[in-house]
């Protein structure tokens, strides 16, 4: 690199004023195939799956198919936080 802000670009060998720089691609182009030329797919069922589709992850909001109904380790956190409360609002009576 050099330490000057805009560097003089070399001027063209050739010349020319027209555009000459042609990319690779478009000068020597393939061949493109024809229809005939791919086999058909010999899988008939469809299998172009996404890995998300393959692959789910499973998702939190699925319930289990085990007993219906409450569990008592369920209201445990219920039962802590009115026990709270009931101590809060006696307290405040005493006072």
């Amino acid at each position: 690199m050099s330490d000057q802000p805009n560097p003089r670009l070399p001027e063209d060998p050739t010349g020319s004023d027209q555009p000459h720089d042609v990319l690779a691609a478009e000068e020597f182009a393939m061949p493109v195939p024809s229809v005939g030329d791919i086999p058909p797919d010999p899988i008939h069922e469809p299998h172009d799956v996404l890995a998300a589709e393959e692959f789910a992850m499973p998702t939190g909001g699925v319930r289990s198919d085990g007993p219906g109904g409450l569990q008592p380790r369920t209201l445990i956190p219920s039962v802590i936080l009115g026990g709270l409360i009931a101590l809060l609002v006696l307290r405040r009576l005493r006072d």
